[in-house]
């Protein structure tokens, strides 16, 4: 079984900055692409930024220039690190993963995804 959990959420003023981690465990065999999203109450949840195996990252056009993504692939973890926060950042941030792992039956590609953490900016 595979496992993401977050950390580093919290509340900042309009401004400041947080660093999200994401770290996966489990009989994990390789993992493509991490990411993290973003959802509010009543709203679809968004792509925030996406990282892959060999570095390229996408970034939604709202973070662009002050959030950066980025990961340590030998710990299977993926980091956000977000800088001149604004009050719309406001929301639960869930980390994104696309791993290979071992199952009973064998190998198996499959996406999972976090708990979530709230990221509260303040004005």
């Amino acid at each position: 079984q595979v496992r993401l959990v977050e950390s580093g959420g919290g509340l900042v003023q309009a401004g400041g900055s947080l660093r999200l981690s994401c770290g996966a465990s489990g009989s994990i065999l390789s993992i493509n692409v991490m990411g993290w999203y973003r959802q509010t109450p009543g709203k679809q949840r968004e792509l925030v930024a996406t990282i892959t195996g060999g570095g390229s990252a996408n970034y939604a056009d709202s973070v662009k220039g002050r959030f950066t993504i980025s990961r340590d692939s030998a710990k299977n973890t993926v980091y956000l690190q977000m800088n001149s926060l604004k009050p719309e950042d406001t929301a639960v941030y869930y980390c994104d993963a696309e791993v290979r792992a071992w199952y009973s039956g064998g190998v198996k590609v499959a996406d999972y995804w976090g708990q979530g953490t709230q990221v509260t900016v303040s004005s």
